[in-house]
């Protein structure tokens, strides 16, 4: 699915990630480690083309993404879901009008996507909650929200940026076991997070390998997470 070979990626001349080398097969599981500032978030853009490797090869589904121009990086980037930290929205429209945002921007009509689009929200627990506005949503919500819009195109991969980071652990959980289930269809999840309890409670439900980025590289993390 994404494939990372001797990746490096320097801004404003300062090297931030060095000699990256990662695979991430159909159907697996990721937890990305480290602390702030590490780069997770600059990992995960790479990983989702919205940023470009300054050295080394990076494949998305096979295909070079230097080789990419903007059109076939939108295409590419219609298979990769991603949950982002701050999780924003148009805060005049409501919930569900944000979720089937990505829908327009394809060219799809919200419409036509009806039943799936309930069912989405269905799945996520937000029903209820369709026509609030972003700015009346909880920190949970917001992020079941964030994490419907980046599954309405039914992407093969989800990446999630501190998806957690902001919500309780029972709500943690929640999230969690949405990833999980998304996991078990055979989705490619990867999750950035410094929550190594939430990684713990991971492992009791799914097989999932841990990745530290620590000055500048990846690395597997040690098994006593």
């Amino acid at each position: 699915m994404i494939e990372l070979e001797n990746v490096a990626y320097s801004y404003g001349g300062e090297a931030l990630l060095t000699d990256m080398s990662l695979s991430l097969p159909a159907g697996s599981f990721h937890f990305l480690t480290g602390p702030s500032g590490a780069g997770k978030t600059t990992f995960l853009k790479l990983c989702y083309g919205a940023l470009r490797p300054t050295s080394g090869a990076l494949r998305l589904f096979g295909e070079d993404l230097a080789a990419f121009d903007r059109d076939a990086v939108a295409l590419a980037r219609r298979r990769i879901g991603v949950v982002h930290q701050d999780c924003q929205f148009l805060d005049h429209l409501p919930v569900i009008e944000n979720i089937a945002l990505p829908l327009s921007v394809s060219g799809l009509a919200a419409q036509d996507q009806e039943d799936n689009l309930q069912e989405l929200l269905n799945w996520v627990g937000l029903t209820g909650r369709a026509n609030a506005l972003p700015p009346e949503l909880s920190g949970g919500e917001r992020q079941r929200a964030a994490l419907a819009r980046a599954l309405i195109l039914s992407p093969d991969i989800i990446l999630a940026d501190e998806p957690t980071g902001n919500v309780d652990w029972e709500m943690s959980q929640r999230l969690l076991r949405l990833l999980v289930e998304l996991n078990k269809m055979g989705k490619t999840v990867m999750i950035a997070t410094h929550d190594l309890a939430l990684i713990r409670a991971a492992k009791a439900q799914v097989q999932a390998r841990v990745l530290r980025i620590s000055d500048g590289s990846i690395q597997a993390a040690g098994a006593d997470l």
